[in-house]
């Protein structure tokens, strides 16, 4: 095994002493780069560009030439999984995705399968494995897949941004189809993430978007419940590296003691949450992730790094923080406030580690 030439984040997401804490950036190779707008440009559609490894390759590295990031993140989409099991995924432009066959029928429901990740997800696991080649051990890699619960939303509704109707319907009135839904989803995504593990990747992320929109005992039924499962079927080592895992539920507040005792290494925080708070309630379990509001980059520099220290000074001294912001950094955000961020988290988050690393 080569070892990684900055392992800061790996360390961290370990809750290993560290020399200043790791920063990388939700939706980091995205619209606010104009490299990214040409080579999606090229490739001709979101989908072209996600599904061809050399432009997949292309994009997760644009951000790393511009930012000193401690973490490329697979360029990829949340929804791989279901287009791979045949709903049609297509996005229509100013529209997000959607998906030409929602499942709204039992049968439809009872004939799901879970795609084999070497077959009907090649193109992902070939991406990885490019990017970790192009890497070449500088910083890990993050694989990443939606949640179960978050998937199933958009293979109900259809698309994204909706009040949820069809699947709180299903959920109330035929539990049993949301849970086979559920059930195969947490299998297709435990098969993705080891095959993205095995590919390369170095960390593993669970992006669960919608499971803030349940109620409190719904949440533990129908979300962290297949969360937990993904988690105890993953591979926690792949040759000798150990492979963190990391769980973000937006709007997941409520909930962040269950989510620390699912299996996970770190929880995701997205900016709602205190994270001094959240370090008292499960800081020695497990890291944190977060949770700048990434409308804070559409302020000014001065206003950026004043924030940056309210968080760095929140979690306080110690290992076990990886800063990112609270959700995908926005399409409007000005490439050089990203770089004040990147740079303002390395400056300033040295005196909260100086004394893990002297004693």
């Amino acid at each position: 095994m080569t070892r990684l030439k900055n392992d800061t984040l790996v360390r961290a997401l370990l809750r290993q002493p560290t020399e200043y804490t790791p920063v990388w950036l939700m939706r980091q190779a995205g619209r606010y780069l104009p490299e990214y707008n040409q080579t999606r440009a090229r490739a001709g559609s979101f989908l072209a560009l996600c599904k061809n490894p050399d432009f997949a390759t292309e994009v997760t590295m644009q951000p790393l030439a511009r930012f000193p990031l401690d973490a490329a993140i697979l360029f990829s989409d949340i929804l791989t999984i279901p287009d791979a099991m045949g709903l049609g995924l297509y996005f229509a432009d100013g529209e997000g995705p959607k998906f030409e066959r929602p499942l709204r029928e039992e049968w439809e429901i009872r004939a799901l399968t879970v795609p084999d990740p070497a077959v009907h997800l090649r193109y992902v696991m070939d991406a990885v494995s490019q990017i970790r080649r192009t890497l070449d051990n500088r910083i890990p890699l993050i694989g990443f897949s939606g949640s179960p619960f978050t998937l199933a939303c958009y293979m109900v509704e259809g698309c994204g941004g909706t009040d949820f109707r069809q699947i709180k319907t299903m959920l109330y009135q035929r539990p049993d189809l949301l849970h086979h839904i559920l059930n195969i989803n947490a299998q297709a995504v435990t098969a993705y993430l080891n095959a993205q593990i095995e590919s390369g990747a170095q960390v593993v992320m669970i992006f669960d978007t919608w499971g803030g929109a349940l109620s409190h005992a719904a949440y533990q039924e129908f979300s962290l419940r297949y969360i937990s499962q993904i988690l105890a079927g993953l591979k926690r080592e792949h040759g000798a590296e150990r492979i963190p895992s990391i769980v973000f539920t937006k709007g997941g507040g409520l909930w962040l003691e269950s989510i620390a005792n699912s299996g996970c290494d770190a929880v995701g925080l997205d900016w709602t949450v205190d994270i001094a708070g959240a370090r008292q309630r499960i800081g020695d379990k497990v890291a944190l992730q977060g949770n700048l509001d990434p409308a804070v980059l559409f302020s000014t520099s001065g206003v950026i790094v004043a924030e940056v220290e309210k968080i760095l000074s929140g979690y306080g001294k110690g290992n076990g923080h990886v800063f990112n912001l609270g959700h995908g950094i926005s399409q409007f955000t000005p490439p050089e406030n990203a770089r004040t961020l990147v740079e303002a988290v390395h400056a300033l988050s040295r005196k909260y580690h100086q004394a893990d690393i002297d004693g």
